[in-house]
């Protein structure tokens, strides 16, 4: 299906507002989960989707550090899935609903009843729930540095197909201090919301069937491609065939020739990108999944794996009347896969076409922020992780972390509230995974390369390598490289109970990929660095009730 580049505008989200504000002054959200028609591209008809409010990507919510907020997520989906469910999957058994929803906020600081657990599902008007759901309204302290949160659905066995239907959206959180730098803003910033898809010719998502199902124009409905595995069945990733932003097929933004503000996010299930501009000019980065750098960081090229986010600014001054090409080179899969076709390779499109509005007055301060800076030797423990390889009983690619499926008992990795730990992750598998931790935020120490079993005394590793540049901030999602150990850093709390780590590759995620980590309680509340930084609000937060 050739569909043509460049012809629908690129739609930006509109702001959710409050519906009613507590008697303390708390304001509170409901959020529709809706199935619904979208047009995604001039030339296909509308698609079916499902989308927060009935849009996608769902509204973006604007809120404020300190100011907590109360959202009722309601599903009104239909009871049968527009996506092929595999019912061998772990969550996904023919006893459970075939429709499941429960949202994550990825980046927020919250207890584990509002964090979205895998296992906290529930179905259409709550008729059915998860064994681990506790409530139908969700509190968000805000608690932490301002930065590009999002949310999605992270139902367990089917977070990959509800994703892919439509359930994500951007949540931003802002402070005085941002806003006193004087950053591009207003019509100048922009959301990016990135993702691949594929579709039939009467504009319905495909989603394959089964390892090697192609989407159109290869011949529909296909056979079953191999009898020995269930059909449907999970795949070991997904690639689709075109480029999606904030809900449109390679759209176009015209612009003003000045400076503007873009946060991006890699919502694929699968696909990482490798962006440049085609005018070879330099990204500005300011900030991270975590929120602003320390210092701006010019770069030629970024590297987003699924669920990385990048806070970007990119001056179109010196380009009047030039269409710029956001262009991707990533291999799929990530680092030394195919690479991309012509197609694949671009992403969006900028016209710098409109008239300056007026003097540009925005800036990009050499000082964004004050940025505490973990201390190695504060960790009272150092934990080694290891990505592996394996199969399940039909001979299936099964990704697992640290050799064991996500409701394997015991919890092996039990950090204390308030301490700082090390977190070593080696990937013994081909391929770079995103590595995602609830509830906190980290810094990446280094990676390096290394030799032998990660699990046994005969490994080698050799010189660790810094993060590159634009890495050193505050991080949730990681890329762990194949053959290399990544190590990292991370306060844990402030809250206790257990939350998920994984790989945020959907399709790994659903089949067995994540683990979950428990927080325990510490009177001492931990090893707490003294960091002077305002910025730093964790000490703040053991304070932060619901």
């Amino acid at each position: 299906m050739n569909l043509k580049k460049f012809v629908d505008s690129l739609p930006i989200p509109t702001v959710l507002k409050n519906i009613d504000t507590t008697p303390d002054g708390i304001p509170y959200y409901e959020v529709t989960m809706k199935h619904v028609k979208q047009k995604l591209h001039r030339d296909l008809p509308p698609t079916t989707v499902w989308g927060y409010n009935g849009m996608y990507p769902g509204p973006t919510f604007e809120t404020t550090r300190n100011q907590p907020i109360y959202v009722k997520w309601k599903n009104k989906l239909p009871f049968e899935h527009i996506l092929p469910v595999d019912r061998t999957i772990h969550g996904a058994e023919p006893d459970q609903p075939s429709v499941r929803t429960v949202v994550h906020l990825h980046g927020g600081r919250v207890r584990p009843e509002n964090d979205g657990y895998p296992e906290a599902w529930f179905t259409r008007n709550f008729e059915n729930v998860g064994p681990k759901f506790e409530h139908d309204v969700y509190y968000y302290p805000n608690c932490q540095r301002p930065a590009t949160l999002w949310y999605h659905d992270h139902a367990v066995g089917i977070t990959r197909l509800n994703v892919y239907s439509g359930l994500a959206g951007l949540y931003l959180l802002r402070d005085e201090h941002e806003k006193s730098l004087n950053l591009p803003s207003g019509n100048y910033e922009i959301p990016l919301v990135i993702q691949d898809r594929s579709f039939y010719p009467n504009g319905d998502l495909f989603y394959p069937t089964q390892p090697g199902h192609e989407p159109p124009p290869a011949p529909q409905p296909p056979p079953q491609i191999n009898k020995k595995l269930p059909n449907p069945s999970v795949v070991p990733e997904f690639f689709g065939n075109t480029i999606l932003v904030n809900g449109k097929v390679w759209p176009y933004l015209e612009v003003e020739p000045r400076k503007y503000r873009f946060r991006v996010v890699n919502g694929s299930n699968s696909r990482f990108y490798r962006m440049r501009l085609s005018s070879g000019q330099n990204f500005i980065q300011i900030g991270t999944d975590g929120g602003l750098l320390e210092h701006p960081v010019l770069i030629s090229q970024l590297i987003l794996a699924p669920a990385e986010r990048a806070d970007l600014i990119i001056d179109f001054s010196k380009h009047i009347g030039q269409n710029i090409i956001l262009t991707n080179d990533a291999p799929a899969p990530f680092p030394d896969g195919d690479v991309p076709n012509e197609d694949l390779s671009q992403i969006l499109q900028f016209r710098v076409n409109l008239k300056l509005a007026g003097r540009d007055r925005s800036e990009v301060p050499n000082r964004l922020s004050c940025l505490e800076h973990l201390n190695p030797a504060d960790a009272i423990t150092r934990r080694k992780n290891v990505l592996v390889e394996s199969t399940d009983e039909f001979g299936r690619l099964k990704l697992l972390l640290n050799n064991m499926d996500w409701d394997q008992l015991p919890i092996t990795e039990t950090p204390y509230n308030g301490t700082i730990e090390i977190w070593d992750l080696y990937n013994t598998t081909p391929d770079t995974h995103p590595i995602h931790l609830h509830l906190v935020q980290f810094q990446i120490l280094g990676r390096a390369t290394f030799k032998g079993n990660p699990t046994r005394l005969n490994r080698s590793i050799g010189k660790m390598r810094p993060p590159d540049p634009n890495e050193m901030g505050w991080k949730d999602t990681v890329r762990a490289n194949p053959g290399e150990v990544t190590r990292i850093i991370a306060r844990f709390g402030p809250f206790t109970g257990i939350y998920p780590w994984h790989c945020h590759i959907l399709e790994h995620e659903d089949h067995e990929m994540m683990r979950p980590y428990e927080v325990l309680e510490n009177e001492s509340k931990g090893k707490l660095s003294s960091s002077q930084c305002p910025d730093d609000t964790f000490k703040q937060c053991f304070d932060c009730e619901d």
